[in-house]
């Protein structure tokens, strides 16, 4: 039995890593800083919770920190990346052509 969660943890370590990998790649291929914003918090939130995951399957032990810590990242790595696209949004971050839609300007009346 314990070989088969060492194996799920392994696994889910290894998708977690591939998340990390893809979101550094994304962070690299997007057009502007708000495309980066996004694509590092969405892939780094989801990494490292599978990362989390796995780490929970090989060592069940640490079960309830890891809760923890999973909570915690939900709870700000979303709100931390929504507060820093406004901030470069307010001091005037360039925006990639491609961008027709500004909500944040909208609301604000220009």
């Amino acid at each position: 039995m314990a070989t088969m969660l060492d194996l799920i943890g392994a696994l889910l370590l290894v998708c977690g890593t591939a998340f990390l990998f893809l979101g550094g790649v994304g962070l690299v291929r997007m057009p502007d800083t708000y495309n980066r914003i996004q694509a590092g918090t969405k892939t780094t939130t989801l990494g490292t919770l599978l990362t989390l995951l796995g780490v929970a399957f090989i060592h069940p032990d640490w079960s309830f920190k890891l809760l923890l810590i999973a909570i915690f990242l939900l709870f700000t790595n979303p709100l931390s990346s929504q507060i820093m696209a406004r901030a470069i949004h307010r001091n005037g971050g360039d925006q990639s052509p491609l961008t027709h839609i500004d909500r944040l300007a909208e609301d604000k009346g220009r």
